[in-house]
């Protein structure tokens, strides 16, 4: 059957293109200087699904799965930085985010992330939108797959240090996610808040 060919051929031409852009991509997270903030910027232009200007990906970033990511213009990604879009998953990333160390973006399993214009991200922030699925008790946990979700982060937003944002959730324009925070549930806008899961602290306005 010619479909089930062409099917095949297809699938084994996306394998050895994904396996080939890892061994490409993979030496370059380690290039230091501004060698290396020079070669990521050309390669990455030419394997994710949008590329804008004047981007700045740090030494030990870490990007998956690049068809599925979108850069806007101004972006500077700090060291050690984990962005991650398997599974027909999406990310989209407007103009000029600034994130520091350690920071991961996780759309995994069919989810997906957008965070738009002027956003600050913190050290060691967590942006995760698929969770384990475990509400069976007769098989392990790590057998029963994952559900996918949606994570919205709008203008002018600063997460603070260690704050973890949780799946079906949508922060509002500038607001601040103080560090530490849990944002399990949605954020207005101009909003400043807290803890542990995340609770309105006061307005910004």
């Amino acid at each position: 059957n010619i479909k089930i060919l062409i099917s095949s051929i297809n699938k084994l031409f996306n394998k050895v293109f994904y396996e080939l852009t890892q061994w490409i991509s993979y030496p370059l997270i380690w290039v230091p200087g501004v060698i290396g903030v020079k070669l990521r910027k050309y390669i990455y232009k030419i394997y994710l699904f949008k590329c804008g200007s004047n981007v700045n990906i740090s030494i030990g970033c870490y990007i998956r799965d690049f068809k599925n990511i979108s850069f806007g213009n101004n972006i500077k990604l700090g060291i050690n930085a984990q962005i991650y879009a398997g599974d027909n998953s999406k990310i989209k990333i407007g103009n000029s985010l600034s994130t520091n160390s350690n920071i991961m973006i996780n759309a995994d399993c069919g989810g997906y992330i957008e965070i738009k214009e002027n956003v600050l991200i913190g050290p060691n922030v967590v942006i995760r939108v698929s969770n384990h699925t475990s509400t069976r008790t007769d098989i392990p946990i790590n057998r029963q797959g994952h559900t996918a979700g949606r994570i919205i982060i709008n203008e002018d937003v600063w997460l603070g240090a260690n704050v973890v944002v949780l799946p079906d959730v949508e922060i509002g324009k500038g607001s601040i996610v103080a560090a530490g925070a849990v944002v399990t549930k949605n954020v207005g806008n101009y909003c400043i808040v807290g803890g542990i899961p995340a609770k309105l602290i006061k307005m910004r306005n």
